[in-house]
This record gives C-alpha cells, structure tokens and sequence, in this order.
C-alpha cells in the first residue's frame, strides 16, 4: 500500500465482507513451520506485509515457502541455523516468535530485538525467563539475543506473572522439543493459543488444555509437515463491524466467529446497534447516531481485547453522551487521540483512560497514524466525517488489514490510496 489513503466521508456502508485467516495466528503457525520436517499447507493466510515478512525469515533460514490465492506452502526439511538480522527482525514485532521455534530446532538461535508498532513495552523477560527454566542460557548485548542449550532443552512448570501471548507461544513451541513433560500456569487464553496447537498437534505435537489457564505439552515428539486452516481474524471482524457502527449502516461480516467476540458484540449493542448471529458469521445495522458506552476497559482474553480499543474510541467519538475507555495492557495505545482531536472529537486523556465526549459531526482533516489499530481507527473516523480525510502512515494499516481501501469501497465507501 501507498503512504497515505483518502477517504470522502458521510456515506453509510452496507454490505458484505468476507474475513481472512487471523494474523495473529498466523504469524506463530509460520514461526512453527521452522520446527517440522517436511512440507506444510497452511490455508486462509491473510495477506499481509507482517505475513510476508514473516515468509522472508523463513526464506532466510532455508525454507522453501511460497504464497498462492491465501495459501502457504513451507518446506522446512532443509534448514540452517543463520542468525536472523536486524533488518528482518525489526519489519515486526512479533518476530520474536521466532526465538522458541529456532532454539527447538537447532539448540540455538541469534536474533535482533523486534521492531512494529511503537504502542508501549511489550517486554520480552516473561519470554526469556521461561526459556532460562526449560535449560536455556540466554546472553544479550548490543540489541541481540543468544539462546542456547548445551545440554538440550527440558519441560518445566513455568508460572507465568502475565498471561502474555508471545511467551506462552513460545514456550510452547520451546516445550515441543523438550525432554519431558512442561506445563504453563496462568497461560494466554486467546482462540490463537488455540489454533496454533492445533496446527503443532496436526505436526504430531502433544499439547492439551489450550484456550485455558493451564497448557501441558508432552515434549520429544517429532514434527512432520501438515495441513491446516488458520481460524478467522476476530479483530478484523470487530473492526469492520466498527466501521458499520460509525457510518450508521449495515454490513454482515462473513466467516466472523461470535464466540470469539463475547465482551466486544454486547459494546456494539449497548450503543444501540442491533446485531445478529447467523450461520454465515455476524451482522450489525447501525442506528443514525450511536449512543455512548459508558466505559470500556481493555483486558487478556476474554476480556475486552486491546486491538478493538481505538477502533470503538473512534466510534464514541461520535455518539450521544460520554463515555469512558481504561486501556490497561499497553501504556502507549492512545497515539490515534492526537489525530482524532483534528477531525473535530472531543476527548480528554486522564491517568490512563479517556473520556470521550461524543460531537455531532467530525470534520475531514490531514492526519497520520502512528500504529496499526489506531490507524484503522482514524480511517473509520474519516468514513464518519464531512469531507476529506487523508490518513498517512498507511504502511502501518498494511500490517493487519488485508486491502483495506477495496475492502472499504466493496461496502460503499470512497477511499482510494494515493
């Protein structure tokens, strides 16, 4: 995608769209592939600049990997340890994922700190200390990480401090190889945790409890290549569902899950949108104006997920009355406000909540997103706005919305990249 996307605001999108496999299920199955023997099919990957950057490690440590009409084809059976560079690490921030993968499979890995969003610390100690209880001896200096394991990895129960996604994801991964039996305690719930064992236990994995608090790995086993289909992106599902809300229209997204969007589908309706379940995913017709939610307070899984806060901000923005937004994962996660103050909202930011006072019209303005869900929110306010709106930054939106501008003009909307 382009530098910048341009929107004409103030037509109410209706329609259909269809979802894409979840990114961030996608990019950990990809750093899986590293570990298994053999050719995977890995099918409904979006795509995405973090899917392909994702493909061009794999390249990089000998992975014959393509990309055809939503599919991955990986062949890892020949692989070499090289040490991953900067340049590659720093396209993404969830490369790290790459670090269990690596050390599984080659006792060792080297790698740069990641890059992506700039939304606040997403440390990486909760990664290393699980890793430094399974065996590992960890080095750091000047940026990189060395990870290896002289005397071979081994299971542990591993109590993690916060269920972080990347950590339990690259425990897992880690625990794959090991010797023994590891168990996570106070583990990520997310449907990703999911799905990515599932593809490990299609590989020939031994992973039970996924999706709870407790994850048991059975290590040793060896991985083969496989097929599989990576789950639908609930945030991307939230995000159009938004983007109906915010124009007052009527979209059906199609391959939504509503189990995955629990705490999210209840926000919509109490801002006075009907939404309904169908066999098909979910749709939602907007009224003309939203009413305010009250408050919205991001959480881990299956709380209020922090990828859908600025998305529905946007959405208050031009609701009747106030509400309040308490972001509680990442301390960073407001940079869209600056450009939301622009288009003409309302909001002040008070020890980490916002309080948004809902306006009657936005107005278009230049504007530039600073991350990749509060760029997408500055485009939903741009669709609600009199005017023109042109968001800059669109590379960022290119890391999680797959053709985000014909998505939008599918649904009536006039956007265009320039």
């Amino acid at each position: 995608m382009s530098g910048k996307i341009e929107i004409e605001g103030g037509i109410p999108l209706r329609g259909q769209v269809r979802i894409r496999g979840a990114k961030n299920s996608a990019l950990p199955i990809l750093a899986a592939t590293v570990m298994t023997e053999g050719a995977s099919r890995i099918g409904s990957c979006p795509a995405l600049s973090d899917v392909r950057a994702s493909m061009e490690i794999l390249k990089y440590l000998g992975c014959v990997v393509s990309f055809r009409d939503g599919v991955v084809y990986a062949d890892s059976t020949e692989l070499y340890g090289a040490p991953i560079p900067e340049t590659l690490m720093r396209e993404m921030r969830s490369s790290i994922i790459f670090l269990g993968a690596i050390l599984a499979r080659f006792g060792e890995a080297r790698l740069s700190l990641p890059g992506g969003c700039d939304i606040g610390l997403r440390p990486i100690d909760l990664h290393l200390a699980a890793l430094r209880e399974m065996g590992a001896r960890i080095e750091e200096r000047g940026g990189i990480i060395r990870c290896y394991c002289p005397q071979g990895l081994r299971g542990a129960d591993i109590s993690l401090a916060f269920p972080s996604v990347g950590a339990t994801e690259n425990i897992m991964l880690a625990a794959c190889a090991a010797r023994g039996t590891t168990r996570i305690f106070n583990a990520a719930r997310e449907p990703e945790i999911e799905d990515l064992a599932a593809f490990l236990n299609h590989a020939g994995a031994r992973i039970g409890g996924a999706g709870s608090a407790e994850i048991v790995i059975a290590g040793g086993a060896e991985l083969h290549g496989c097929e599989h289909t990576v789950i639908p992106d609930r945030i991307a599902a939230g995000s159009y569902l938004a983007a109906a809300a915010i124009t007052g229209g009527s979209v059906s997204v199609v391959g939504a899950r509503a189990e995955h969007l629990r705490t999210v589908l209840p926000v919509f309706r109490s801002a006075g949108c009907e939404v309904t379940e169908t066999p098909e995913g979910i749709r939602l017709d907007a009224p003309p104006r939203l009413d305010a939610v009250n408050y919205i307070r991001t959480m881990p899984y299956p709380g209020f997920p922090t990828d859908l806060q600025a998305p529905l901000s946007a959405c208050m923005c031009v609701a009747r009355g106030t509400g309040i937004v308490r972001e509680t994962i990442f301390e960073n996660r407001y940079k869209h406000v600056p450009g939301l103050l622009r288009l003409g909202a309302d909001i002040r930011l008070e020890g980490g909540c916002a309080v948004i006072r809902g306006v009657r019209k936005l107005t278009g303005a230049d504007v530039e997103a600073a991350d990749l869900r509060g760029g997408f929110a500055l485009i939903l306010a741009g669709l609600a706005a009199e005017g023109k709106t042109t968001v800059s930054g669109a590379e960022h939106i290119d890391r999680g919305y797959e053709n985000v501008c014909g998505t939008l003009c599918s649904l009536g909307a006039r956007v265009r990249a320039c």
